[in-house]
């Protein structure tokens, strides 16, 4: 029964995390209406977000700090780089030549990146549970995303590129947090990859840029304030945690709600069409995710 609750509130702690991590999309397509780069707009998103990451970082300790080597932390530099600074990096440069919804369906390959991980190098079991799991939802995605596979502009393959290589440098990060938060603990962990992933940020326009980043009008600040609190600060912690207590491989597979909630919100904020087939395959996505939850649910 308690491994049940414990089940239960992590697929919750997952779902939140993930719709509000899918928000990001939103606020940054509508960033780029003002005429900001995608490493400004990035900048302002970490910058932003250090404050309180450097907050927790000071108020919370390792976990289990006599467990902890000098390795772990040269793995979380590792991790805080490849996570949240490349994956953000690569997936910001895409949104500049792919509409928010289809950089959903592109982005949605790291639950199989998440296991093929796991599996050559942690040695990790796939289950059956999810393999079926990944099939529904994977077929819930193109289907929802057909119409919007037919009609795009000529960087479509630079742009799903980039979003190939967020999704790769995401799932790389989902799968060495996995074994690490343990370690440091959740609020621990999370604030010092995300402080050494600003550092990346900054130190990347400090070396290639040095723009002003001062001109802008006041909405791109405040997108940029939003991204930070609302689809980074927020979703972070949350993300960490719902790790914590589902494992990586069901979490990346429950993170199929993101594509469902990218294509409200791109309906309602972007203006982007909502066709048969997305709702189609959004109840389909929304099938995978429930039959991966009651699975776990009676194995414990």
């Amino acid at each position: 029964m308690y491994k049940s609750s414990i089940l239960k509130s992590g697929v919750l702690i997952a779902v939140v995390g993930v719709v509000l991590f899918s928000a990001k999309a939103i606020m940054v397509k509508l960033a780029y209406q003002y005429g900001v780069s995608a490493l400004h707009l990035l900048l302002f998103r970490m910058v932003f977000a250090l404050p309180f990451y450097i907050a927790f970082a000071f108020y919370f300790k390792p976990k289990n700090s006599d467990e902890i080597k000098k390795t772990d932390y040269l793995w979380l530099i590792a991790f805080g780089f490849v996570g949240y600074y490349l994956a953000s990096y690569f997936d910001f440069l895409g949104l500049s030549y792919i509409k928010a919804g289809l950089e959903r369906i592109i982005l949605f390959i790291y639950p199989t990146l998440v296991l093929l991980i796991s599996r050559f190098f942690l040695k990790t079991k796939i289950t059956n549970e999810q393999l079926i799991a990944i099939l529904i939802t994977y077929f819930g995605v193109v289907i929802a995303f057909w119409s919007e596979l037919q009609f795009q502009s000529d960087h479509i393959i630079l742009g799903g590129f980039l979003i190939f290589l967020s999704a790769l440098t995401y799932a790389s990060y989902l799968v060495g947090s996995g074994w690490l938060i343990p370690k440091f603990g959740v609020m621990t962990f999370t604030s010092y990859a995300m402080i050494i992933s600003t550092v990346c940020v900054v130190a990347h326009y400090l070396i290639t840029d040095r723009g002003d980043v001062l001109h802008y009008s006041y909405e791109v600040y405040l997108l940029g304030l939003l991204m930070a609190v609302v689809s980074t600060l927020i979703p972070s912690f949350l993300v960490s945690l719902a790790i914590k207590k589902l494992g990586a491989n069901t979490f990346s597979i429950i993170g199929s709600v993101g594509p469902v909630s990218t294509i409200i919100l791109a309906y309602i904020f972007l203006g982007e069409q909502l066709f048969t087939l997305q709702i189609l395959g959004a109840v389909i996505v929304i099938v995978g995710v429930s039959y991966i939850s009651i699975k776990q649910r009676k194995n414990v």
